[in-house]
């Protein structure tokens, strides 16, 4: 058992029955929790080679900044559209019910820039591999994908294959 999993709540039949939500809020709401979390994390990348980490709006920016911060890297924001201010570059992937776009500036990524991606949580993948998919599109090598949970049950693992990935916990439902 991680030393995190206490900081996290579990709420029953939400949204919906049969669903266990993982509320990270109370990670982050406890100095002590939020000092673990961003330690873990960033213990997954000991030995990584990489230039810049990148955070997927909102949860992992709450993640990617202080993770950027202990290990002196620069941060790079991926948001939904519409967000970015200056010339950005985007990718649009499929929901449930839907699609969603996500965007980065482009002058942000480098052709051989190494990055490291950090979100709160893997579900089903889609919008990690999407961000990956959007950093290679401008040149970025993905060296690793570092999330707090993993939702086992929902397979992201499986579309995220091709990428190093690393969790501090993982719960083998949904």
């Amino acid at each position: 058992m991680s030393k995190i999993e206490p900081y996290i709540t579990s709420i029953p039949d939400f949204p919906e029955r049969g669903v266990i939500f993982r509320d990270i809020t109370t990670v982050i709401g406890n100095a002590d929790g939020l000092q673990l979390s961003v330690d873990e994390m960033a213990a997954l990348l000991e030995g990584e080679t990489f230039d810049v980490v990148a955070g997927l709006e909102s949860r992992g920016f709450l993640f990617g900044m202080p993770i950027a911060y202990k290990l002196h890297k620069p941060f790079i924001p991926i948001r939904k559209a519409g967000k970015l201010p200056r010339a950005t570059a985007g990718m649009s992937y499929e929901l449930e019910y839907g699609t969603a776009s996500i965007e980065v500036h482009r002058d942000d990524i480098q052709p051989g820039m190494r990055v490291v991606l950090i979100d709160d949580l893997i579900a089903t993948g889609g919008t990690l591999e999407a961000a990956a998919k959007l950093l290679e599109s401008l040149g970025a090598t993905v060296v690793k994908i570092v999330c707090l949970l993993e939702l086992k049950g929902l397979h992201g693992r499986d579309r995220l294959q091709s990428y190093p990935l690393a969790t501090v916990v993982s719960y083998d439902g949904k």
